[in-house]
């Protein structure tokens, strides 16, 4: 039984599994979880062992809040294209490394961050993956993925990475993903905590690139805007979205009315 098997390979059960998301979310009910984080640890810091394997001790240990698991994140996001498995997972959509979108996934759920006092180092991670926004692909996972305290954290690294996106669209840097959708992804995000501010995001944007994918997400805003800006938005898209837009627009100013 190889290093990895034994840690992520089997259930908390001793029984041989190749389910591993199985095995790193079942640890939220099984204190026997700690046991392994020494050797996923060495495994994660091993040079020897495959970069798959590496990496998905690294997406174990920031999902189960320790320490070694949300300080790897954080070297990963200061030099993300030099991390030992850069490009292992590549989306299939844009072709592009999809790894940060998976370590974003990890580091979003604070339960066992808070149980062993790791919250802050959890946020930590979370501000370095976000400074990514405008250069590293997420998926569509960062109008989702982060609670409101946390979002409101790092408020500041996401206005400054809509920056950066935005100063990209207008110099019209070469994109290797739909850099817009992904932006206005943050925008809807920060809208429930700031209205106005997550509409302004979002117009940013969407005044440079408007694209129906990236019109089509920026509909959420309409419900998380609460108010006179969600409202106003929301005749914005009616004017410039398409008849998908248009209707999902309708749907949601018929909610808040």
């Amino acid at each position: 039984m190889t290093r990895f098997s034994e840690l992520l390979g089997t259930d908390f059960d001793g029984e041989p599994t190749t389910d591993i998301d199985d095995v790193i979310f079942g640890a939220f009910d099984e204190p026997g979880h700690r046991d392994r984080v020494p050797g996923l640890v060495e495994l994660m810091n091993d040079p020897a062992e495959p970069e798959i394997e590496r990496f998905l001790a690294c997406v174990a240990l920031a999902t189960w809040g320790e320490t070694a698991g949300y300080e790897a994140v954080v070297r990963a996001a200061a030099d993300p294209e030099n991390t030992p498995w850069y490009d292992f997972s590549v989306d299939r959509k844009f072709s592009v490394d999809s790894t940060f979108a998976q370590l974003a996934d990890a580091v979003a759920d604070g339960d066992l961050a808070q149980e062993k006092g790791t919250e802050g180092l959890r946020v930590e991670a979370a501000r370095a993956l976000v400074r990514l926004a405008d250069s590293q692909y997420f998926e569509d996972k960062l109008g989702e993925l982060f609670d409101d305290a946390t979002l409101r954290a790092m408020l500041d690294d996401i206005k400054e990475a809509v920056d950066r996106g935005v100063r990209s669209l207008v110099a019209g840097e070469k994109l290797r993903f739909d850099l817009p959708t992904q932006l206005v992804d943050l925008a809807s995000a920060v809208s429930v905590l700031d209205g106005p501010l997550g509409v302004e995001m979002a117009m940013r944007v969407l005044k440079v690139s408007s694209s129906p994918r990236t019109l089509n997400h920026a509909v959420a805003l309409v419900s998380r805007a609460q108010g006179p800006e969600g409202r106003q938005f929301g005749e914005y898209l009616l004017t410039v979205g398409d008849e998908k837009v248009r209707a999902e627009v309708r749907e949601a100013l018929g909610r808040a009315a």
